[in-house]
This record gives C-alpha cells, sequence and structure tokens, in this order.
C-alpha cells in the first residue's frame, strides 16, 4: 500500500504491547545500515534510468502534503482521510527520525524533480524482513515506469545495503496496475485478506504479496 501517514488510514499499530516494547530493542538498525551503506557507497543514492531515490527534505513537505489530500490518489490504496497542515509537519518530521524506516523521495534523473515517495517500514532485524510502501504522487508521472523502477531500485536497496531476506507488502484487491507492478519486480501473490479494508464506504480485499532475497529478478 502507499506511504503511510496519520489519520490516513494507513499504517495504524495495532501490535501488542509486548512486540512493540520487543520492536524497540531493534532500534537503530535501519539507522545504522543506512549509514553504513552510505559510507562504503561514497554517498550515493540508488539511481535508475528514470528516477532516483534521494532523502527527503524541508523543501518536499509540501508536495506530500498536497498528495495525502487528494482524495483520489489517496484511495487508490488506503481510506481517505483529510489531514491538516499540523498533523503533517509533525508526521514529516518524526518518519525522517524513525530508527526502524527508511523513507526516500522519488525524484526524476532529469531535472530532479520529487514525483513520489517509498519506503521500507517496520524494518525487523531479527526476521531480516520489511513492508513496502510506494506513492507517484504526481498525477503526471504515473504510468511512465517511474513506480516499477523505484519498487526495483527499494528492493536492491533493502537486499543489498540492509541485509534483508524478506520484502512484503498489501495491496488493495481492485488495484490490478499496481499488482501488475509488483509482479514484474519480482513479488509473488501470498493470500488474500478478505474484506480487510473499508475503503470509500465498501469494504474490499487487501492481497498479501512478499518477496525473498532469492527471488529476484536479474537486472
Amino acid at each position: 500500500m502507499a506511504v503511510s501517514h496519520p489519520r490516513s488510514g494507513a499504517g495504524r499499530s495495532n501490535e501488542p504491547r509486548l512486540f512493540r516494547a520487543l520492536s524497540r530493542r531493534h532500534a537503530g538498525f535501519a539507522a545504522d545500515r543506512v549509514r553504513a551503506a552510505m559510507a562504503t557507497g561514497g554517498g550515493l543514492m540508488p539511481r535508475g534510468k528514470l528516477v532516483e531515490l534521494s532523502p527527503l527534505t524541508d523543501a518536499d513537505s509540501d508536495a506530500m502534503l498536497r498528495w495525502i489530500n487528494d482524495r483520489d490518489l489517496v484511495l487508490l490504496s488506503s481510506a481517505y482521510r483529510p489531514v491538516d497542515e499540523a498533523d503533517h509537519r509533525e508526521w514529516f518530521n518524526s518518519i525522517r527520525k524513525r530508527r526502524d524506516v527508511v523513507i526516500f523521495g522519488i525524484r526524476e534523473v532529469a531535472g530532479g524533480r520529487l514525483v513520489g515517495s517509498c519506503q521500507l517500514l517496520g524494518i525487523n532485524p531479527t526476521h531480516r524482513k520489511a513492508e513496502l510502501q510506494i506513492r507517484i504522487g504526481e498525477a503526471d508521472a504515473r504510468g511512465r515506469g517511474y513506480g516499477r523502477e523505484a519498487v526495483e531500485l527499494l528492493l536492491d536497496f533493502a537486499f543489498r545495503d540492509l541485509d534483508l531476506h524478506r520484502v512484503e507488502l498489501t495491496v488493495l484487491g481492485g488495484n490490478e496496475p499496481a499488482i501488475k507492478t509488483y509482479l514484474s519486480a519480482g513479488f509473488v501473490k501470498e493470500g488474500t485478506m478478505r474484506q480487510a479494508a473499508h475503503i470509500d464506504g465498501r469494504y474490499v480485499d487487501l492481497v498479501v504479496m512478499g518477496i525473498l532475497r532469492d527471488e529476484r529478478p536479474p537486472r
């Protein structure tokens, strides 16, 4: 699904208290791995032919606020609830500091325009897994292969730089373009959670997808 945001209908934690406590013990894993990757990679960020992934900056906040309040865009991946600027600023500042999350801006190689964002969240160093989320926010950037390339770049980063074993995601059952993108990147449909999301007044299925490190298609 798309990048989690407060009051957007995605990313709310229902985990037991014990699990949250165990997760806090893993705090710092993602940040430490990213620092190590940056050091050994000479500061290079994931880059393809169409897009590159780079850290979000304060200048990116307004675009992301606009995207999260785009009803049609949000309904492709989650329930829609308007987000005010104060809540968004709080989320935007905190998500970049979380040590179990890696979040990138998706930028066009030609010109550097921010067109979306993607993240690995819930990074677990014990099980070596994380959840992938992505959103292409700019309407004119959709259907151009940006999402597919961004997913592949993020998977490369997950398996190579974070040394993960598994990456997983959920996607609305009716979002066939997104499912097609994930399948083309090597994800496997692992199951369906029936009527697990309430979107725009109706219950819809969530498709569970995952990919293992050794299942990455040749690039």
